[in-house]
């Protein structure tokens, strides 16, 4: 069967600014929450490697954007560090970083590859960090300024903004499961912390339909479809409440421009409800998006709780539901998660459906594989397994907009080789591999197949 994409199909990669820039705390860049953290306790790091030490595309950005060329990319989502732009936060923006996100965004354009742009992707100023970071609002003041600075500076070429990428991230990471800085536990920080996010998402787009800039603005989650172990309604409820925290907690503010009620009504009866202001809910409503961005890697499949929770405890949301562990499910071992291609089908219909079809692309999708070099055949890592797993998502995305979802492209994760937090260099996403040791780039199997995808616009499959 042949399977063809709408024409003007959006075929790309994305990445982030500290991924992949290198240079931490060089070119006038400051520290971030990760430099931070890194200098603090590197054990907590995959064999101690730091943010110092990634893909180096401060140096090599006309190489590798010469790569996405050859990867036949039309489009290629990366961020913006806050910390290079303005490197104490709130004051003189840093001409050394102007000028290599003009040259960047410049050369993309060169290329005929159109630049999608992140403003904020897990990589907090150190200095805004000890201000409280997204639980002060000066912070989020602070953020709606930097945004206003990035479209006045980039806003003549750049027609795509995304305010966050997995904002859920965190929230879950820094403030409940202790996998981020500053490593809290304590869910009314959390939410918190997630409310300031939709406020500083809502005061950037707030600021981009002042200006009047050409173009248009979204946001980035990561959307984990919630399946119940079963139909019984207790299973039910369980999911329900997984999808209202961790999805319908940033998808309904920027879609509908309101939290869902029975979200309000379910944190209220835990008292976990954050701060509010009056006029908080007028600038909600005016964060309503353009575009949206999809972030799809696993599924989260949940049950109900089967055991009592012990009071003395810190609220979880696993006060609501327990995880279940689907007999019989595909897995990528490597990373833990469970592969399940449908998801990415049911996603976009949700959207069709409950959301009123918006505009949307899969802006992340992809398959982390430790001791890639193992599979060296000739010089080249033959990832077929990534091939596959591509191959299997499109399939299912490709039926979603054979029934009228409105999904204008699909980027995968990542472009190239590139750091991952914690888990550093453990796992290895790029269509490019990366030798750390000599900074050397090759094109995988799965950059060829690619390419190829994305010349023809589909593919074909017996």
């Amino acid at each position: 069967m042949k399977y063809v994409f709408p024409a003007n199909f959006w075929w790309g990669s994305a990445c982030s600014a500290l991924q992949t820039e290198g240079e931490s705390q060089q070119g006038g860049k400051s520290a971030t929450t990760w430099d931070a953290w890194y200098t603090r306790e590197p054990w907590r790091f995959h064999q101690q490697i730091g943010p110092q030490e990634t893909s180096t595309f401060y140096r090599h950005w006309r190489q590798d954007v010469a790569l996405l060329k050859q990867l036949n990319h039309n489009s290629f989502r990366t961020s913006l560090s806050w910390a290079r732009l303005i490197p104490d936060g709130t004051g003189e923006v840093n001409p050394q970083a102007v000028e290599f996100y003009n040259a960047v965004i410049d050369e993309l354009l060169a290329q005929g590859i159109t630049p999608f742009i992140t403003l904020f992707h897990f990589d907090m100023p150190m200095v805004m960090q000890e201000k409280g970071g997204w639980e002060n609002r000066e912070v989020v003041q602070a953020f709606s300024r930097y945004a206003q600075i990035c479209f006045e500076l980039f806003g003549d070429r750049v027609q795509h903004w995304f305010t966050f990428n997995e904002p859920i991230v965190p929230v879950e990471g820094g403030y409940l499961y202790d996998f981020h800085y500053p490593n809290v536990v304590d869910f009314k920080r959390a939410a918190t912390v997630a409310y300031h996010t939709v406020l500083a998402h809502a005061s950037a787009v707030r600021a981009f339909r002042a200006g009047h800039y050409s173009g248009e603005i979204g946001i980035v989650l990561n959307l984990t479809p919630s399946y119940p172990r079963s139909q019984h309604p207790a299973d039910l409820q369980a999911a329900h409440y997984a999808d209202l925290l961790f999805n319908r907690s940033f998808l309904d503010p920027v879609l509908r421009g309101e939290y869902p009620a029975d979200l309000v009504a379910l944190l209220k009866e835990y008292d976990q409800l954050p701060a509010c202001q009056p006029e908080d809910i007028s600038l909600i409503a005016e964060g309503k998006i353009d575009l949206l961005g999809i972030n799809y890697y696993q599924p989260r499949r949940v049950k109900c709780r089967d055991s009592a929770v012990n009071p003395a405890s810190p609220f979880m949301p696993e006060w609501l539901f327990d995880y279940y562990e689907m007999p019989g499910r595909k897995m990528n071992p490597y990373r833990g998660w469970e592969i399940y291609e449908p998801g990415i089908y049911d996603i976009i219909t949700n959207l069709r459906v409950n959301y009123g079809n918006p505009r949307c692309f899969i802006s992340e999708n992809g398959m982390g594989v430790e001791n890639e070099q193992r599979f060296i055949e000739n010089g080249q890592i033959n990832d077929s397994y990534r091939i596959t797993f591509i191959r299997d998502h499109l399939i299912w995305l490709h039926k979603g907009i054979s029934e009228g979802c409105n999904c204008l492209g699909y980027h995968m994760w990542t472009f190239i080789d590139n750091w991952s937090w914690c888990n550093a260099y453990k796992n290895r996403y790029g269509f490019v591999q990366l030798d750390l040791e000599t900074q050397q780039r090759t094109i995988k199997k799965s950059g060829e197949w690619f390419a190829a995808t994305a010349a023809h616009n589909g593919f074909n499959q017996d």
